[in-house]
């Protein structure tokens, strides 16, 4: 057994890493899976016209995360 003499673990570390992992998952998901479908369904101009329309939701998307980050780091800091 750990004897808990080790390293301490930085849980607030490894949470804004997954959050971070998670939110460029997203935003690729959308991109790729989301432009790729409508590609292979409508065609290359629909493609073209549904990446640009994914782009700017995830670039609302980003700023959301980036303002929530914001109000997180405010409120926690010392």
């Amino acid at each position: 057994m750990n004897s808990g003499k080790g390293k301490p673990t930085n849980l607030r570390h490894i949470r804004r890493q997954t959050e971070r992992r998670l939110a460029i998952a997203v935003v690729l998901s959308l991109l790729l899976l989301g432009g790729g479908l409508v590609g292979l369904i409508y065609g290359t101009g629909a493609a073209v016209m549904a990446v640009s329309c994914l782009t700017l939701g995830c670039a609302v998307f980003g700023l959301l995360w980036f303002i929530v980050s914001l109000m997180e780091w405010w409120t926690n800091r010392e």
